[in-house]
C-alpha cells in the first residue's frame, strides 16, 4: 500500500501562485507514475500533470502548459505542484494519485487540498 498526503491548498487572489505537495509514504518502490488532477465544483475531476518517478519525465493538459510545473524529489519521496498566475478557474480540490508499473489507471489517492483563487 502506498499513503499520499497532499499539502499546500488555500485562498489566493488571481495572479497569484501556490505550491502543492504530496508526500507518499508505505511500498513508495512500486510507484512507477504520479499525477495531480483536480475537480471543480459540479464538475467531473480531470488529470492536470504527471510525472514518471523514476525518469521524472513530465506531461501537461495542454490548457495548463507554461503555468503550472510538476515536479518530484525521489529523496523525500514527495511530488509537487507549482501553479502560477492562478485564475478563479483554477478554483477545484487538487488530488495526487500515484499507479504501479502494472496498472493503467491510478492504484492510491489522497484525500484532497482546496485550492481556491478569488478574482
Amino acid at each position: 500500500q502506498v499513503q499520499l498526503v497532499e499539502s499546500g491548498g488555500g485562498l489566493v487572489q488571481a495572479g497569484g501562485s501556490l505550491r502543492l505537495s504530496c508526500a507518499a509514504s508505505g511500498r513508495t518502490f512500486s510507484i512507477y507514475a504520479m499525477a495531480w488532477f483536480r475537480q471543480a465544483p459540479g464538475k467531473e475531476r480531470n488529470i492536470v500533470a504527471t510525472i514518471n518517478w523514476s525518469s521524472g519525465n513530465t506531461n501537461y493538459v495542454d490548457s495548463l502548459k507554461g503555468r503550472f510545473t510538476i515536479s518530484r524529489d525521489n529523496a523525500k519521496n514527495t511530488m509537487y505542484l507549482q501553479m502560477n498566475s492562478l485564475k478563479p478557474e483554477d478554483t477545484a480540490v487538487y488530488y495526487c494519485a500515484a499507479r504501479k508499473g502494472s496498472s493503467r489507471m491510478y492504484d492510491y489517492w489522497g484525500q484532497g487540498t482546496q485550492v481556491t483563487v478569488s478574482s
